[in-house]
C-alpha cells in the first residue's frame, strides 16, 4: 500500500507542478497585492479542491462529469471567470497594493468594506469551484491511483488530502519566491508588465477551457 501511495503522490506532484490557471491567479494576486494576499488566494484554491473532493465523495462530481449539459454550463462559467480576471488585470495594469504594503489604486480596493483577504480567498475558491476538469480528474484518475487495502471512499479521501497538501506546499513556496524578489516586482514598469502578461495568460486559459472538448 505504501508503494502505491508513493507512486500516486508522485503522479499528483507532477500534475500539481504543471503551470495552469491557479498559478496565473496566484501570480497576479501576489505581485499586485503582496505575499499575504497570495497566500490567501492559495488557501481559497485549497478549499476549492476540498469542495470538489467532497462532491466526488457524494457522487455529484461523477454526475457532473457524465452530464454534457451541466458540464458545459460549469465550464463556460469557469471560462468566463478566468477571462474576467484577465480583463481586470489588463484594464488597470500595475494597480493594487505592492509587495511592500504601500497603497495602490484606490479604485482597486473593495467597495464593500471587506478586507482584501476575503477577496483573495474568494478569488481562489471561485476559480477552482468553477473548474469542472477537477471533477473529471477526481472521478477519472484518482480511483486508479487509490492504494489497495483501503475502502474506495477512504482511498479517495486520502488522495484528495495529498493533492491539497501538495498544492498548498507548491503554491505557497511559489508565493514566497515572488515575495523574495519584491524589490524587482514593485517597480511600476515590472508590475504593469506582469499584470499584462498574467492578464493575457488568464484570458488564454479561459478561451482554452471554453473551447476544450473535455
Amino acid at each position: 500500500m505504501l508503494t502505491q501511495l508513493a507512486a500516486a503522490t508522485g503522479v499528483l506532484a507532477l500534475l500539481t507542478l504543471v503551470p495552469g490557471p491557479d498559478m496565473a491567479i496566484v501570480t497576479r494576486r501576489a505581485v499586485s497585492r503582496g505575499r499575504a494576499d497570495g497566500l490567501r488566494t492559495v488557501g481559497g484554491i485549497a478549499v476549492g479542491l476540498l469542495l470538489w473532493g467532497a462532491l466526488t465523495a457524494a457522487g455529484l462530481a461523477a454526475l457532473l462529469a457524465a452530464s454534457a449539459e451541466v458540464f458545459l454550463v460549469v465550464k463556460l462559467a469557469g471560462a468566463a471567470y478566468l477571462c474576467f480576471l484577465g480583463a481586470q488585470a489588463l484594464r488597470r495594469p500595475g494597480a493594487g497594493t505592492a509587495l511592500d504594503g504601500t497603497a495602490g489604486d484606490p479604485a482597486d480596493r473593495p467597495a464593500t468594506g471587506r478586507g482584501r483577504g476575503g477577496s483573495a480567498w474568494r478569488t481562489g475558491l471561485v476559480a477552482n469551484a468553477l473548474n469542472p476538469k477537477i471533477a473529471v480528474f477526481y472521478t477519472g484518475l484518482l480511483p486508479t491511483l487509490a492504494p489497495p487495502g483501503l475502502r474506495p471512499a477512504a482511498g479517495m479521501a486520502l488522495l484528495v488530502l495529498v493533492h491539497v497538501l501538495l498544492t498548498l506546499a507548491w503554491l505557497s513556496t511559489y508565493v514566497y519566491v515572488l515575495s523574495r524578489a519584491r524589490r524587482f516586482f514593485t517597480r511600476p514598469r515590472v508590475r504593469r508588465t506582469m499584470d499584462r502578461v498574467t492578464g493575457v495568460v488568464l484570458i488564454g486559459f479561459g478561451v482554452r477551457v471554453a473551447t476544450s472538448a473535455t
